[in-house]
């Protein structure tokens, strides 16, 4: 019995390729915190005070810090199926950026369109969040 071994070399070249193309992007899509994310900002509630909690809620008032500067906005809450995603918007601007968990009390902003119903109420509270992927306001 002869074996063809033309078809599982190339196989093999394409799970390689494939491989090495999974490696490159792993980085750029990983949002997990590591020890040496540096923090560029924090998400900090604009009523409570520095290191307040701030709710999960339509309209609350979130300030972004920045070297110093404060950027002024809101959050907006959306909800599809059991999943709840909440989203800070920059006072005077259109954008959206929702807040992707990226640890304990991290959070990576990217800026997407809402994704389900908007509703009144997330699922609680957050403490002060360290930002880890500033937006150019």
């Amino acid at each position: 019995m002869t074996m063809k071994r033309g078809p599982i070399r190339l196989r093999a070249a394409a799970l390689m390729a494939l491989t090495a193309l999974t490696a490159l992007a792993a980085p750029v899509f990983c949002t997990h915190a590591r020890a040496d994310d540096a923090a560029c900002g924090t998400l900090e509630s604009a009523t409570g005070g520095q290191g307040a909690m701030f709710a999960l809620r339509e309209g609350e008032s979130v300030n972004f810090w920045r070297g110093g500067a404060v950027k002024h906005g809101a959050l907006h809450v959306y909800k599809d199926g059991e999943v709840y995603r909440v989203y800070w918007q920059p006072e005077g601007s259109g954008e959206q950026y929702v807040l992707a968990n990226a640890g304990d009390n991290s959070v990576r902003l990217v800026a997407t369109p809402p994704h389900g119903t908007k509703v009144d109420a997330g699922p609680g509270s957050l403490p002060q969040q360290k930002v880890l992927s500033c937006p150019a306001l």
